[in-house]
């Protein structure tokens, strides 16, 4: 059978055109119109002012923390429930990760640890550098909440919006939180440019000082001047016209995978033990990934089984964010959990949700979860 992955890239003939447009303007360097075009068009997606493409969403989190002023000996509030990224960017300032756990709402940061992070700090006089929010699986973080907790002690925010291009909370895009925000284009993500990231902010200065730190820090004139160690960062002009193709039709995957959400919810919900990701008032998900959840008191199997039983026949499947504070990596860091994200891990597991998912693929998927489930 044909292999079902779980976000493959959902890509045709009009990124092989603006490609090869791309390539016959000659601007086949990590400067050009279609990256200056694309910087522009996601930020107006996200509802910012400025946009910097970049090598990847972890290269956005890095610069901005930077530019933030995080650095050696500082500390960074950080989701626990998310994919390493996030945490890597926090050390490759030098600063170390604090880890807070997830609400039940959204599976994202629980403004409530976070608030009670926030006050023992500030009791401390060890308020942390930044507080690095992640839209998990395609949702916004209960920014309501979250934004307020952390203006009443000046920390900044950055949104970790790498899954959630497209998303909304309260009828603000995501991406449009914090003082700044990251953008992954990943192969897997909803958009992609094959590699590849962005920025975006209302902040010119932050803006232009990322740019800067991304082209290796280079002050202006004819030799190569450096008074900064400066980063290799920058977006391919290439890429970004790849990027440009893919956005044009960001509302259209969207709703495709919101779609592909809905019809395994249809499916699978009435199953013993089946939860998934709940959307909480206020927000309209991007859908990246489905992720479904099965209560060991009930469901007639486990994620594992599950994941097995689909790779047996060809489907790619996989378990929910290994949380940080349980990776060897991070074990040593500060933690302020209660237990969410480690029963999600135990009991989560991602379907193939990509955007180019047929109905007769998600079927077959549909019909193996149900058989195993004991509900064929």
């Amino acid at each position: 059978m044909t292999r079902l992955y779980l976000s493959p890239p959902d890509v045709g003939e009009p990124e092989r055109l603006a490609l090869d447009a791309a390539f016959r303007s000659g601007w086949v360097a990590p400067v050009g119109p279609d990256l200056d075009a694309f910087e522009v068009e996601v930020a107006a997606v996200g509802g910012r002012g400025h946009g910097v493409g970049l090598a990847s969403g972890t290269a956005a989190l890095h610069l901005a923390l930077k530019e933030l002023g995080a650095g050696a000996g500082d500390d960074v509030i950080c989701s626990t429930f998310t994919f390493a990224a996030s945490a890597n960017a926090i050390t490759y300032c030098g600063a170390r990760p604090v880890l807070v756990d997830s609400e039940e709402e959204t599976w994202n940061m629980s403004p409530d640890l976070l608030g009670d992070e926030l006050e023992q700090r500030a009791r401390a006089g060890r308020l942390p550098a930044a507080v690095v929010v992640v839209d998990l699986y395609g949702q916004c973080a209960d920014y309501g909440r979250i934004l307020p907790l952390c203006a009443e002690h000046g920390v900044p925010v950055i949104e970790d919006a790498a899954e959630s291009l497209g998303a909304s909370y309260r009828n603000r895009p995501a991406g449009s939180f914090g003082a700044a925000a990251v953008f992954s284009f990943n192969g897997n993500k909803i958009i992609t440019t094959s590699g590849g990231g962005m920025l975006v902010t209302d902040d010119e200065r932050l803006a232009r000082r990322t740019r800067h730190l991304a082209t290796q820090a280079r002050e202006a004139g004819a030799h190569y001047e450096h008074v900064e160690v400066g980063y290799n960062y920058r977006l391919s002009n290439l890429l970004a016209a790849v990027g440009r193709a893919q956005l044009s039709g960001l509302g259209e995957r969207v709703q495709r995978r919101r779609t592909i959400h809905a019809r395994y919810q249809e499916g699978l919900a009435e199953l013993p033990g089946v939860g998934f990701q709940p959307a909480a008032p206020g927000q309209q998900p991007n859908r990246w990934l489905t992720c479904l959840t099965l209560d060991p008191a009930l469901a007639a199997a486990t994620p594992e089984r599950l994941r097995l039983v689909l790779e047996a026949e060809n489907i790619e499947a996989r378990p929910a964010w290994k949380p940080m504070h349980l990776q060897p990596v991070f074990a040593s860091c500060p933690a302020r959990v209660d237990g969410t994200s480690e029963r999600l891990f135990r009991t989560g597991l991602c379907l193939p949700s990509g955007s180019s998912l047929s109905a007769a693929d998600q079927d077959r998927v549909i019909g193996l979860v149900r058989k195993e489930l004991g509900s064929a």
